[in-house]
């Protein structure tokens, strides 16, 4: 299972109607574009996907129409949370509705050792004969998966990545020389993609691949073959870009530029609000300056 998903995967987000409705056909037409602009495989329901705000049958709905609707691309269903017996059950639906792999955030709020996070995803990757990828994002549930228990669970067979979003290069450097070649190290932050590549990652699990999937395969591409040089001015160019995807609390800030690029996503859902105006009109300028809009 040698980094089954490929270097770019996308955390897309979840289309809804102007009332807040989950919107099928729109979701498939986005993963499709998503895929042809560059991305090896797209992540549903995570945080970028509004996962807090989505049901469990709406989660399964969405994996389900696309996964079945899409082609040449890896659909990553997101089935973590802190609940490990909810987790195991979304787990195997996800499995069953077509996805081709898992991603597990670590358990939120209720902040649980090192040992319970361990056997946490244990469990849960026991349960699916999917390759699994787990999500450490300290800042968001209060818990950081140590390098020693990702390491420990890289040895079970089908844990196969992490998605690094601690901004932690002397953590993040620690796993990849300590983990062997059949592990994946990715990016959780646009941002410091170029940093973690230079310490031993393999890519990244990016915001702004639903607008700019194909710079940003270009940059990682670049780097693998040794133009390191130029991927690294490539990388500074897109470096204003990846901030804006933050200028409010992720997916506010994408949301918005999709739409502006034309494409029916909708607002997010409460408690997430839209982007105010004087900001909307900044990104608006941003984007041009890209050309990701006409």
């Amino acid at each position: 299972m040698k980094n089954p998903f490929g270097p770019l995967i996308t955390a897309m987000v979840t289309p809804f109607d102007e009332q807040g409705y989950l919107q099928l056909e729109t979701a498939v037409e986005l993963a499709q574009k998503i895929g042809e602009n560059g991305s090896d495989g797209i992540v549903l329901a995570g945080t970028t996907g509004e996962s807090p705000t989505l049901s469990k049958e709406e989660k399964l709905e969405l994996i389900h129409k696309v996964a079945g609707n899409t082609s040449g691309v890896h659909i990553i269903a997101g089935t973590g949370s802190n609940n490990t017996a909810e987790s195991i059950k979304l787990t195997r639906e996800a499995e069953k509705a077509g996805a081709d792999g898992i991603m597990l955030v670590a358990p939120y709020y209720n902040k649980p050792p090192q040992e319970g996070l361990y056997q946490h995803f244990k469990e849960i990757a026991g349960a699916t004969s999917l390759p699994v990828m787990i999500y450490n994002i300290p800042g968001r549930t209060g818990v950081n998966v140590s390098p020693e228990t990702v390491i420990s669970l890289s040895q079970v067979d089908n844990i196969v990545a992490v998605k690094d979003a601690t901004k932690d290069l002397e953590q993040t450097a620690e796993i990849c020389r300590r983990t062997g070649d059949d592990f994946a190290l990715y990016s959780g932050d646009d941002s410091v993609t170029m940093p973690v590549l230079n310490v031993g990652g393999y890519g990244v699990v990016s915001v702004a691949g639903n607008l700019a999937g194909n710079k940003i395969k270009e940059i990682i591409d670049m780097y693998h073959r040794g133009n390191n040089k130029e991927a690294v001015a490539r990388f500074h160019e897109m470096v204003p870009l990846f901030k804006a995807m933050f200028w409010s609390t992720n997916p506010i800030p994408v949301k918005e530029a999709l739409r502006l690029a034309g494409y029916r996503v909708g607002a997010p859902r409460l408690p997430l609000t839209e982007m105010p105006e004087e900001s909307r009109e900044q990104l608006y300028r941003l984007l041009k300056g890209y050309n990701l809009i006409d």
